[in-house]
């Protein structure tokens, strides 16, 4: 059951590095709890615990223990865009971006591997949060998706439509091969995803095709 129709209210970055500090380690001691045990079963007692913090402390930061949660999937999901756009920026060419970009997306997920447990949460615990989280990420895949349709890269179509498509795409591998069994080869793994994508996204004919070296032209594209 949903906790609330809306999120809880952002909360403002602390204004000293020390600040910062504390902030991320309470985010990332919360997201070791809530990917273990649950929201529901998830307490600010075990979150101060791990963050090695007193619960008043806590309360400098968070409301309560649905803010936390509300921002740590803010938050996660701010990272995997920062690190996406970082990864694929100045590629030119859709195709490659698409490469890099999912390859990406994998590393993040072994890395951050209560990820998924804890966006799913999020549609149970805070549904503005969830739909959040997928809707930034579409919003500026669908704009890349965009400029590539209109340097004819890529097929025309609906952009937001061919966002959620490809990140259905990229989420179900992920959870399958990156999340409940790891796939040592992760190449191959991206190498059928953008061999899918390829023929998805042609412009007709043979699949259109990044330079055949793979290190695109880099000019100033995101994600």
């Amino acid at each position: 059951m949903t906790q609330s129709s809306h999120s809880a209210p952002a909360a403002s970055s602390p204004a000293t590095e020390r600040g910062r500090k504390t902030r991320a380690e309470i985010l990332a001691a919360a997201n070791a709890v809530f990917g273990e045990k649950g929201y529901e079963r998830a307490s600010i007692s075990e979150i101060t615990r791990r963050a090695g913090v007193a619960q008043g402390t806590f309360y400098l930061y968070f409301q309560d223990k649905l803010a936390v949660f509300v921002e740590l999937v803010d938050d996660l999901g701010a990272q995997l865009r920062r690190r996406i756009a970082e990864a694929v920026s100045g590629i030119d060419h859709r195709l490659e971006i698409e490469r890099v970009g999912i390859r990406t997306f994998f590393q993040f997920a072994r890395e951050h591997r209560q990820l998924y447990r804890v966006v799913r949460q999020a549609e149970f615990v805070d549904e503005a949060a969830f739909r959040r989280y997928y809707r930034r990420i579409a919003e500026g895949y669908s704009r890349g998706l965009a400029r590539a349709m209109d340097r004819r890269q890529i097929r025309r179509g609906d952009p937001e439509v061919l966002a959620y498509g490809l990140m259905g795409l990229t989420d179900f591998l992920g959870m399958r091969w990156v999340i409940w069994e790891q796939r040592r080869d992760v190449e191959a793994l991206v190498g059928e995803a953008v061999r899918f994508i390829h023929h998805g996204l042609s412009l007709g004919g043979a699949p259109a095709r990044p330079p055949r070296n793979g290190a695109a032209k880099r000019k100033g594209s995101k994600r």
